[in-house]
């Protein structure tokens, strides 16, 4: 198609397919970017993606941005999702020269693979060093420990008024974050932080030690507040093992009063009563 539109001038992809260290497999997306004249035509009447095959469904979250009040911009990019009934899922983005001139050398795994006009920048050959694990700075280390363990309070206190959806948040949306810091510079010193772990560290696996892993996977929890709080008291002793060796690789200061105080007062809000008039630690 690219060959045959006249609209379209250059044409790459990006993605985990560029990626030569990225195992191969059924679900892999096809990330495609078309460089185009203007994006009204290709926006106005989407029938022409209908050459790439019967959809199971598309989404396009430009559109789906501008409907929830979003800033959005159509005339410089606008992009198509396509999942098809053969397995297969194309992720499109049409682009015009000025937006791509701005954001081609930012992704180093970029692959050309049409240029009508020779107008694509030169780029080296595709890497994953951009997103190989960063070096914690000394700041970000006790960012990282201090948040984990004062917001398992929140967790805690959840549980205890049997607010779940509360305590689930706080538990996977804010202390898990700061327990993946710390996995991903450990195994960051581990491998001369030469390596990348994929999309919301999907790589942990490949990575930890089994008996880390094993750990990593007790802290998912269901609904039942006993199997959260094994999670939690799994999660603070995985996060102290982690955060010690990584304190001791950079010279950092552990905050082990920090995990004791809170280790005792997880524990004796996990025994409260439910009509306990006051907390004594």
């Amino acid at each position: 198609m690219a060959k045959d539109d006249e609209r379209i001038r250059a044409v790459y992809m990006n993605g985990s397919r560029t990626n030569p260290n990225v195992p191969k497999d059924i679900f892999q997306d096809y990330d495609i970017v078309y460089v185009v004249t203007e994006t009204e035509s290709f926006i106005e009447d989407r029938q022409w993606i209908n050459i790439f095959g019967e959809f199971i469904m598309v989404q396009e979250p430009d559109r789906l941005d501008k409907a929830i009040g979003m800033k959005v911009d159509f005339s410089q990019s606008y992009a198509y999702l396509m999942l098809f009934v053969d397995g297969n899922r194309i992720d499109l983005q049409i682009e015009t020269k000025e937006y791509m001139m701005k954001n081609y050398l930012k992704d180093k795994l970029t692959v050309p693979l049409l240029d009508k006009d020779h107008c694509l920048p030169d780029i080296p050959l595709p890497t994953e060093r951009g997103y190989y694990i960063k070096r914690p700075t000394e700041g970000h280390f006790i960012s990282c420990t201090n948040d984990f363990w004062w917001c398992l309070q929140n967790v805690a206190k959840g549980i205890w008024r049997d607010q779940l959806p509360y305590s689930k948040y706080m538990f996977e949306c804010i202390v898990r974050t700061n327990l993946e810091y710390m996995i991903s510079w450990w195994i960051g010193i581990a491998y001369d932080f030469q390596v990348s772990l994929g999309a919301m560290n999907k790589y942990f696996k490949k990575y930890l030690p089994k008996e880390y892993w094993k750990m990593y996977e007790k802290t998912y929890a269901d609904s039942n507040y006993d199997h959260i709080w094994e999670a939690i008291f799994v999660a603070c002793q995985l996060f102290r093992i982690l955060g010690r060796d990584v304190a001791t690789a950079f010279d950092f200061s552990y905050p082990e009063e920090d995990d004791l105080k809170m280790i005792k007062y997880l524990r004796c809000v996990k025994d409260l009563p439910v009509d306990a008039k006051e907390i004594i630690t």
